[in-house]
């Protein structure tokens, strides 16, 4: 069992490093300050989020992965955030970051349905309630965006 939680949580590692990822070139490419501020706190999150999923996988014995995928990047659609800030267009940028976070809530809600020990299922949780938080925040500035409400 504890080879399959560890799995799980190397998965939501990786999640978290390509949302950390994204969130930092959002941040970078914006115009906006107000998005700037808000992906900035997004990618501390994620890392913070990220350390604390390593440090259970090792207190479980494991080795935690260390950086995000490329296959995990192409998934979540934080290679697409780059496409579109080349044009640095805050509406694109959302839309990005907002399929990006679907993807992480995907992925947290998967596992969640695994057979985990208390420990790191209430870890899991708190963290996808925090997705759940960010994947919000992102959708009503997208709204707003695209109302033309700055």
């Amino acid at each position: 069992m504890t080879k399959e939680v560890i799995g799980v949580l190397n998965e939501l590692i990786e999640t978290s490093r390509d949302g950390e990822k994204g969130f930092r070139k959002a941040a970078e490419d914006t115009k906006s300050s107000e998005l700037r501020a808000m992906f900035t706190q997004g990618a501390q999150r994620c890392a913070e989020g990220a350390r604390e999923l390593q440090n259970l996988v090792s207190q479980l014995g494991g080795n935690a992965d260390q950086g995000g995928s490329v296959s995990g990047a192409l998934h979540r659609g934080w290679i697409s955030v780059k496409e579109a800030v080349v044009a640095r267009d805050d509406q694109a940028i959302l839309e990005e970051v907002e399929r990006g976070e679907d993807y992480a809530k995907k992925v947290y809600s998967e596992a969640l349905q695994q057979s985990l020990p208390a420990n790191a299922q209430a870890i899991v949780q708190r963290q996808y309630q925090g997705v759940l938080a960010n994947h919000d925040k992102v959708k009503a500035l997208r709204e707003r965006f695209r109302t033309g409400v700055r």
